[in-house]
């Protein structure tokens, strides 16, 4: 598939989309570059800010299945791989698939569940594959999570491990809808056209199958990555390591999601290159959730943005 074709079909699904969510247009970005790159996605908002609509807008877009699990102190590794159950008529164990056998899965507050349930998506996000009852499964090839979390909210959750962090390619944070934004909101909900109606409705079409989606991923392969830009990103990633106010910086990984996830921008963008705006845009997203700050620079209020900003000014951007 040639690029403009799929420029073409990204333009399409962003405006279906953009009949469902109001705004939010570089979340939306976000999202795509995500799927595109075959990865997964942390969406970070307060409740209300349609992160749970805008995954159940993107499946139903890309004629993708779309599953839910509501995390909860209570849930079991069991409630989202599924169990072996004994059939006493056939007298064998019969598989019942959990949650996780579908394409996008959405893990809503996944924050609220003990690191033994969290774990559970560690081998899915990384292998697509899951373990039961020491036999292992294989996912869907295009599964993807797209997990949330209140990131103002703290009382009862359990923070994820940094290992799990390191999988999601963005960490894609949802703010507040712009005032005629959410007044276009209002006067959707008076009419009774409200975002949910309009999903469930005919109002809504599938853009393209699932089974394009390799096509579309195989055409990032023809956007022009200059070495130049390559050692750019390496270094910004590299000084996350080595500044003063970093305990722990960025690993490997982050490179890897620059390369994946700066082609699919610069498509969403019209162009068939990277650009050093195309490392600048992500490097909040990339490196958002891959830096811990040292606790003394955090109690005098420093946060990671600023610290990936410092950052950016201090690396040279090539010419």
């Amino acid at each position: 598939m040639r690029i403009d074709e799929t420029k073409e079909i990204i333009e399409a699904t962003k405006s279906e989309i953009s009949k469902v969510i109001i705004g939010q247009d570089k979340v939306v970005d976000m999202t795509l570059i995500t799927v595109l790159s075959r990865s997964h996605a942390l969406l970070e908002g307060v409740p209300g800010i349609a992160k749970t609509l805008l995954v159940r807008t993107l499946g139903k877009v890309m004629g993708c299945d779309t599953r839910r699990i509501q995390f909860t102190p209570d849930l079991m590794p069991s409630d989202i791989l599924g169990t072996n159950v004994f059939n006493l008529k056939t007298h064998e164990f019969t598989l019942f698939k959990g949650p996780v056998f579908t394409t996008f899965l959405l893990a809503d507050e996944i924050n609220r569940a003990p690191a033994k349930t969290q774990s559970a998506l560690l081998q899915a996000m990384q292998e697509r594959l899951v373990s039961i009852d020491n036999k292992t499964h294989r996912l869907a090839d295009d599964f993807t999570v797209f997990a949330t979390q209140n990131p103002i909210e703290y009382e009862g959750t359990y923070p994820l491990p940094e290992a799990q962090k390191d999988r999601f390619l963005l960490k894609i944070s949802m703010d507040y809808p712009e005032e005629e934004e959410e007044l276009s909101l209002a006067e959707k909900m008076i009419s009774g056209e409200t975002p949910e109606k309009i999903l469930e409705s005919d109002a809504i079409s599938a853009v393209f199958t699932i089974d394009k989606l390799p096509a579309l991923r195989e055409s990032m392969n023809a956007v022009v990555v200059k070495p130049e830009l390559v050692e750019y990103m390496i270094k910004v990633v590299r000084v996350t390591r080595n500044h003063p106010s970093v305990l722990v910086g960025a690993g490997p990984r982050a490179t890897q999601a620059f390369l994946l996830a700066s082609r699919v921008n610069a498509v969403i963008a019209g162009r068939d290159f990277v650009t050093p705006d195309d490392i600048k845009d992500l490097a909040v997203p990339i490196l958002g959730h891959r830096i811990i700050l040292k606790p003394e620079f955090e109690i005098e209020g420093l946060s990671v943005p600023e610290v990936i900003d410092q950052i950016l000014r201090e690396v040279a951007i090539p010419r």
